[in-house]
């Protein structure tokens, strides 16, 4: 049996309630029922690279949602050691490719926000992968006797400009407005090793194809038009 545990929560006013509560108990309620099955054999719980971040400045939105996910995989860790359950965590970086959902996720966002424009643009690196290696490494997790621990999953480090240059690639004809707020660098500020998740039989898709893939899924669900 294998479970998702996938925590969203677009409009916050509280973040501490609203974040860390539902990110904790909704992770222990998971493994407290999974406990209670003694068919279970493997728990494969899906986080967040930001698991990695945290590093205890002051929290701003984006710290709590990071903080989020460390407490709720600290405390995963915890109950899954203490009630002798086999874990994997899984943990995505940005996440692109064809959508099932009928709505919009935040990573596929950032693509729509690069082909409609936006005033200024700053230029920071971002860990992506695209949704079919997320889910295969799932499985692999789940099915491989031999899977351990965490996983971390990126298969590409890409400046926002690296992706407006795909763009441009893939659709010479969008018009899309390019103004920065720092002059575009094109090296990555940090990598994230393959080798723990390539152990799975992983082999990323290129992020030049999840891309092209998402954009056609946009199409196809009616949310861009060219």
């Amino acid at each position: 049996m294998l479970f998702f545990l996938v925590f969203e929560s677009p409009e916050i006013t509280s973040y501490e309630v609203e974040l860390i509560g539902p990110a904790l108990k909704g992770t222990i309620n998971f493994l407290r029922s999974c406990s209670k099955v003694p068919s279970i054999k493997r728990v494969v719980v899906t986080l967040s690279l930001a698991t990695g971040e945290f590093t205890g400045k002051p929290l701003t939105p984006e710290l709590w949602y990071t903080l989020s996910k460390t407490l709720a995989e600290e405390a995963a860790w915890k109950f899954s050691k203490e009630n002798g359950i086999d874990m994997v965590t899984i943990h995505p970086g940005w996440v692109l490719g064809p959508l099932l959902q009928p709505t919009l996720n935040f990573s596929v966002e950032e693509i729509i926000k690069l082909i409609n424009g936006v005033q200024t643009y700053d230029n920071p690196s971002y860990a992506w992968v695209d949704v079919r290696d997320v889910a295969n490494a799932h499985i692999q997790a789940f099915e491989l006797e031999e899977a351990r621990g965490r996983y971390c999953l990126v298969g590409t480090v890409s400046h926002r400009s690296d992706r407006l240059n795909t763009l441009h690639k893939l659709y010479p004809d969008i018009q899309i407005l390019e103004k920065w707020k720092d002059e575009p660098t094109g090296v990555p500020t940090h990598q994230v090793s393959q080798e723990k998740a390539k152990s799975l039989g992983i082999h990323f898709i290129p992020l030049e194809l999840s891309i092209k893939d998402t954009i056609e899924s946009l199409e196809e669900k009616n949310y861009i038009t060219f």
